[in-house]
Formats: structure tokens, C-alpha cells, sequence
């Protein structure tokens, strides 16, 4: 994609953007509403307070337990794109009748999207960019699998994602034209950190698998500039590990 359209499109994100902003929304990434308060909006949000197992974490590799785990196996199939602006991040839900299976676990994909800059950190370094791929199992439990984005070679898919960003948010988009494969999200190597936790979002619920790819994806300048634009910062911040172990591939 050449800089004359990424500017565009960042141009038509941020006007998005501030027409969204003017409206408000109950939660947000600062002040009044933001992640200090946010167990306060809400007494359904009250784990984002007082949960023991919350989400994202720093990834201290000092304090790492190095095992001997399972692979993931990633079994992603193309989906037509469904793409949606939720005032929060640009999320893509997908087609069902794709998994990632860990050992005798079994998740399906249900949606991805993205947080600038990344949720989570490693030895205290963040990245610009993050995406979460959300899973599901037969019994509703979640899996989350963390791509961390740095800035490097274009990525088609994303490049793809935001010429199709719905200008008015909370109205999602579908493009049956176009087909979109998740695995294009991934790093060619795919060594693991892997936690108990939570959503980074409210309601904050708990029990949540977190798998953070420890090889990070590309994303060009422009395209981390063009979400940007849309959301400068929808991170929250690193919680307490609370004596959680965080387990590591070899």
C-alpha cells in the first residue's frame, strides 16, 4: 500500500474517531472512565478491581518456568470479512470452523483485534502494536493467543483490514467479496509464554488461557500510524501477577 492511501485512510480513521468521541462511552483508557475506575462503572465489572488473575501482565523471562509444553497447532481457515469499529479497537469476527488445538484442548476462533500500543510487556518492553485472537472451547472457556506487532514489512492483511474500516462506529461491515486468513496475522516461529488470566477489558472475567507468542509479526510504519489515528492508546496497563507462574516453551 503507497503512503499517498495510508494517509488517506488515517485521515478518514481520526475524523471517525473525534465524530465517536463527542458521543462518549461509558469506558474508556483515561480519566474519569479509564482502567483505575473501571470497577467502579460497573458492579458487573467489579474483577477488574479486586481479581487475582488479571490481565496483561509484564513477562519477566528471569522468572519463567522453560517446560518441555505442546505446541500450538494452528487450524485457521479463510472467512469472509466481517469487520467492525466497537469505540474500543477494530475487531474481525470469524466464520466458524477455525481452531487452534493445545494438546487435548481444543479453541475456536471467534474474532481478533488489535490494541496500540501492546497490552503486554516482556523484561518492561512493550511493542506498538498487539493483536488477540480470541478463542472459545465446547464448554465456553476462552483462549487468547497474543501476536506482539513490531514495525517492519508490510502486512497485506492488516493493510487489507483498515481500506475497510467501517466509518461509523458499532455498525459492523461485511465485504463477502473479500476473504481474509487469520494465520497471515502469525509469526513464522511460534514459541510461547503462557499464564492464567483474564479479558483486558471489562468485564475483566477471569479464567482465561493467555498464550503470548514470543516471536513478534510486521507491520509497516504506515500501518501502525493509520490505527493510531483511530486509537492513539487502548492498553490497559500491566496488573500484579498476584504468585501466578508463567510457564515458557524450551
Amino acid at each position: 500500500m503507497n503512503a499517498i492511501r495510508l494517509t488517506v485512510i488515517a485521515s478518514c480513521l481520526a475524523i471517525a474517531a473525534a465524530a465517536f468521541a463527542e458521543e462518549g462511552h461509558h469506558w474508556t483508557y483515561g480519566g474519569k472512565t479509564g482502567p483505575s475506575r473501571w470497577s467502579a462503572l460497573e458492579h458487573e465489572y467489579e474483577a477488574c478491581g479486586v481479581g487475582k488473575t488479571q490481565s496483561p501482565i509484564d513477562i519477566r523471562t528471569s522468572k519463567t518456568h522453560a517446560a518441555d509444553l505442546p505446541a500450538i497447532a494452528f487450524d485457521y481457515k479463510p472467512s469472509p470479512l466481517r469487520i467492525i469499529d466497537n469505540g474500543h479497537t477494530v475487531q474481525v469476527d470469524y466464520e466458524p470452523g477455525s481452531f487452534i488445538s493445545v494438546a487435548d484442548a481444543r479453541y475456536e476462533l471467534v474474532q481478533f483485534h488489535f490494541h496500540h500500543p501492546s497490552e503486554e510487556k516482556v523484561d518492561g518492553h512493550g511493542f506498538p502494536m498487539v493483536a488477540h485472537l480470541v478463542h472459545k472451547d465446547a464448554a465456553g472457556r476462552l483462549a487468547v493467543v497474543a501476536v506482539p506487532m513490531v514495525k517492519g514489512k508490510d502486512n497485506p492483511l492488516v493493510a487489507a483490514l483498515w481500506k475497510h474500516v467501517p466509518a461509523m462506529k458499532g455498525q459492523e461491515a461485511s465485504v463477502d467479496a473479500i476473504s481474509i486468513d487469520a494465520s497471515d496475522l502469525l509469526p513464522a516461529k511460534r514459541g510461547y509464554y503462557t499464564f492464567e488470566g483474564s479479558l483486558t477489558t471489562p468485564p475483566c472475567s477471569e479464567g482465561v488461557r493467555w498464550f503470548v507468542l514470543k516471536s513478534p509479526a510486521t507491520l509497516s510504519a504506515g500501518e501502525i500510524a493509520a490505527f493510531a489515528q483511530l486509537y492513539p492508546m487502548n492498553a490497559r496497563p500491566v496488573q500484579p501477577l498476584h504468585g501466578r507462574e508463567v510457564a515458557s516453551t524450551r
